[in-house]
């Protein structure tokens, strides 16, 4: 994938509120894209954790997913933002799920 691509993702991630997450898909989706997994390539690429909060992006399963300082880390920092986990995975996920308003690409 591309650094452009890859920077598109970290725009959109930047706009993620505390206290809310997204998908890997809703992201993918909000770039007019199907390439789910190249935003998970991009999250894991992430050099600036707190700028760009990765830990914010989960699996569309409500599961947490992985993250680079460890899925202990990424429950600790989730919990902390008041998003309720159980089981590893989002507990009433629609409470918490942040989605993107619809933007083209000339703005990303």
């Amino acid at each position: 994938m591309s650094t452009h691509f890859y920077q598109r993702c970290y725009t959109l991630l930047e706009q993620i509120p505390k206290g809310k997450v997204t998908t890997y898909a809703e992201i993918a989706k909000a770039l007019d894209s199907k390439a789910y997994q190249a935003v998970g390539s991009a999250m894991a690429k992430n050099k600036l954790l707190i700028i760009r909060p990765c830990h914010r992006v989960i699996r569309s399963d409500g599961y947490i997913g992985e993250y680079a300082l460890g899925t202990d880390k990424k429950i600790e920092l989730l919990l902390q933002e008041g998003i309720e986990i159980v089981d590893g995975r989002v507990y009433d996920l629609n409470k918490f799920i942040y989605t993107f308003k619809q933007q083209s690409n000339n703005t990303l």
